[in-house]
């Protein structure tokens, strides 16, 4: 699907879910929405407002997590929690995991994984709408560092 067509369709989900819930329409809310499906990956709200700052849309900060908040609701928007910090993505139409670095907090998107048969083939009377996948462990970069640190101790212990 392309990204006009996502964001014409993310539109229409987000405009029935204020209208089913009775939330106001408003400019800023869809302005939210399409900066965030103009994203690639994940981002902070502080990359988020910075964008808007950019385009010369002055939104707060309290308008900007209230709308996550609806959207997230919407499920339109994915929170993750890596470690201590907080990232957001969007979610329509995209099923990707992350690789994340218990070392040193590295995430590295995992993308055009398909695992969503696998998943759903043994759940019943459930309705996915989405998945992310997390798989913890250690980066390349920490790996060959922990490696190199084990053979200085071991030449250290033979001297």
């Amino acid at each position: 699907m392309d990204n006009s067509k996502t964001i014409e369709t993310v539109n229409n989900i987000f405009t029935e879910y204020l209208k089913e819930n009775r939330y106001r329409r408003t400019p800023e809310r869809y302005a939210i929405l399409n900066a965030i499906y103009s994203i690639n990956g994940n981002f902070e709200i502080c990359d988020l407002l910075q964008m808007l700052e950019k385009e010369k849309f002055r939104v707060s900060r309290a308008t900007v997590y209230n709308t996550i908040t609806l959207l997230i609701n919407a499920n339109l928007v994915i929170h993750h929690q890596f470690g201590s910090t907080s990232k957001y993505e969007r979610c329509y139409g995209s099923e990707k995991g992350h690789m994340i670095c218990t070392k040193c907090g590295k995430v590295t998107e995992i993308n055009n994984i398909n695992i969503k048969e696998t998943i759903t083939a043994n759940i019943k009377k459930f309705h996915l709408t989405h998945y992310s996948l997390y798989l913890y462990g250690i980066c390349n970069k920490c790996h060959q560092a922990m490696k190199r640190r084990k053979t200085r101790m071991n030449k250290n212990k033979g001297q």
